[in-house]
């Protein structure tokens, strides 16, 4: 049986551009960091890395942590947010065949066993898991920046709704939220902490789906309350 170190040393953070901190300054995305993970460190005396990767799915982030086990640099405790690009479809795909079945970068069965795989590896290493539920997206945004440049009216017409957009990556969130409880490991609800505000939109860039300043510092303020 494994054996998890039972005070944290040091942290990772290891997930896609969410985690990495990617905004939408108005003109590109890029790197624009505002998570504050100092009260972390300083209350419990860590050190906060961050190895996420702008368009990680679990499959890539597992790669990224195999390299880093390898080389002796991984941390005693790791953060995970992985699904929003395993949910995503391939949109211009689907434009350019609305009547023909797709299927997301990971489809949700896969997702879960390349995850449950991951928790064992980083349990191998006496290494902690802590995974993450997905941060909700606005839909209709969503639809507008990434769907209808490629063909609004096909993709429309393949999902049914603009909703059915967020009920496929809610799908993905509430199998990481499974996923925590059958492998008994520490969840930070990233969904709850958006959804207990009144409106998302003010949290959320443009595109609908990448937290901006003031989504980001939710995000830190979850994950140091939890931890």
């Amino acid at each position: 049986m494994e054996v998890l170190r039972n005070t944290i040393q040091s942290i990772a953070l290891c997930g896609d551009s969410i985690l990495k901190g990617i905004q939408w300054d108005g003109q590109r995305y890029r790197v624009q960091n505002t998570m504050d993970f100092s009260p972390l460190e300083q209350r419990t005396g860590c050190r906060v890395e961050n190895l996420s990767r702008f368009g990680c799915t679990v499959t890539k982030g597992r790669e990224m942590i195999e390299r880093a086990l390898k080389a002796g640099k991984l941390a005693d405790t790791v953060v995970m947010d992985f699904g929003g690009n395993d949910c995503d479809f391939d949109w211009a795909a689907v434009a350019a065949d609305p009547a023909g079945e797709h299927q997301p970068k990971i489809c949700l069965e896969d997702f879960v066993a390349s995850y449950r795989s991951l928790i064992h590896l980083l349990k191998e290493h006496a290494i902690r898991p802590i995974l993450c539920t997905l941060p909700p997206l606005q839909p209709e945004w969503f639809f507008q920046w990434f769907c209808a440049p490629v063909g609004g009216e096909n993709v429309l017409s393949w999902l049914g709704n603009i909703s059915a957009i967020y009920r496929f990556q809610e799908n993905y969130s509430r199998a990481v939220e499974r996923l925590a409880w059958e492998e008994q490991v520490q969840l930070v609800d990233l969904r709850g902490a958006f959804l207990q505000n009144r409106r998302v939109e003010p949290l959320l860039c443009r595109d609908g789906i990448h937290p901006n300043s003031a989504g980001q510092a939710l995000i830190a303020r979850a994950v140091c309350a939890a931890i």
